[in-house]
């Protein structure tokens, strides 16, 4: 049996005439770029997520750098975030000249730990505090990280918050949608995403009007009116086909999310007795398991053996962004952010699609209790 760790093709077929229907229609339309389509996602997407305004942008690599570039975050200043996240994280901090300050992770949720951003802000140097201007909380593997918590803080010190909700669409925390707290919320439409495209893309969502007016400059150039350009901006537009696809998903993506839930809930009830720690949800929280990260040991043999198995599975992330190469400038080493260390170590994501069939959940279980003798 061959299981992928994402059937992109399944989807497809589940949808396959709503797909190509909306294809066709901006085929048709010949309107390409930053149409009707995507002034339609940019409604109801932040309309899906309780938030009044959205911008659609060409990454969520560019939906975290222009939200920060809006907010007027840029050369000098800092940026706290978590270092156990995908590197586009911290790389769109530099990418704007600031630099990312990084604060451990809660060891069970795996998103930045509030307690650890607060020792993080009491121990810096004055001169650095002044130039912190933001946290960007990651809601790691589909779930939100304490966003009270972090919203109290960035009161406290005067922060803005820039969600990082590549990994959220759909999460819950206390009844709001990921992407709902900040002053920003940026999301991916990579293809993988609970959201995808057929390409890439991205949307920035946000409660303040003036806020969205300024990204969707920035993302024309620094453009207000055509050929004149208030700023130096960027060509980060997204595509009416990408718009098309998103919308037709968009109506299903309640149904994958709650599909992926109950695979879920039968992983953590198989996978509890084995003494394997799954994914915890905290009790504010509805997960959607964009990853069903488990954590154990021998996480790289359990990991070679689903693969000979014809079981993919992989780890996110192996190496925690302080340790990365292009970061050894900051001063961190190996030892400064434990938890995310180990977690690093220890975690390991299975299949988890909405179109994974009952019989293939059934062998991803006895194969991971073969593995323990069971």
């Amino acid at each position: 049996m061959d299981i992928p760790l994402l059937d992109l093709k399944a989807q497809y077929k589940s949808i396959k005439n709503k797909i190509d229907d909306a294809l066709m229609r901006v085929v048709e339309s010949q309107y390409f770029v930053l149409s009707q389509e995507v002034e339609s996602l940019e409604k109801e997407v932040a309309d899906y997520c309780g938030a009044l305004y959205g911008a659609g942008v060409a990454s969520g690599t560019d939906a975290l750098i222009l939200a920060m570039r809006a907010l007027g975050i840029g050369e000098g200043d800092f940026v706290i975030t978590s270092p156990f996240t995908f590197f586009a994280t911290s790389e769109s901090i530099s990418l704007l000249g600031a630099r990312p300050l990084f604060a451990d992770i809660d060891a069970e949720t795996y998103n930045i730990d509030p307690n650890k951003i607060i020792k993080l802000l009491q121990s810096a140097d004055i001169n650095v505090r002044s130039r912190i201007k933001a946290i960007v909380p990651v809601h790691l593997y589909g779930q939100c990280a304490d966003m009270d918590a972090i919203t109290e803080i960035a009161e406290q010190f005067h922060l803005k918050i820039v969600e990082d909700c590549a990994q959220a669409m759909g999460a819950m925390y206390k009844g709001k949608k990921a992407g709902s707290f900040g002053s920003a919320g940026a999301f991916s439409f990579f293809p993988s995403k609970n959201l995808g495209a057929f390409g890439d893309g991205g949307i920035i969502l946000s409660q303040d009007e003036a806020f969205i007016r300024k990204v969707k400059e920035l993302r024309v150039h620094g453009s207000r009116e055509m050929y004149i350009h208030e700023e130096i901006g960027y060509n980060s537009r997204l595509d009416s086909l990408q718009a098309a696809i998103l919308r037709v998903k968009l109506l299903e993506l309640d149904s994958w999310l709650e599909r992926k839930r109950v695979i879920a809930d039968k992983y953590d009830k198989a996978f509890t007795p084995l003494g394997i720690l799954p994914p915890k949800v905290d009790e504010n929280n509805v997960h959607t398991y964009h990853q069903y990260t488990i954590r154990l040991e021998d996480r790289d043999e359990l990991m070679q053996y689903l693969n000979r198995k014809g079981i993919s599975a992989r780890v996110y992330y192996p190496v925690p962004l302080h340790l990365q190469p292009c970061y050894k400038n900051l001063g961190y080493s190996i030892g400064s952010f434990p938890i995310s260390e180990t977690a690093a170590e220890h975690v390991l994501s299975l299949p988890v699609y909405p179109e994974l069939s009952e019989d293939k959940i059934d062998y991803i279980i006895q194969t991971v209790k073969s593995f323990f003798g069971s």
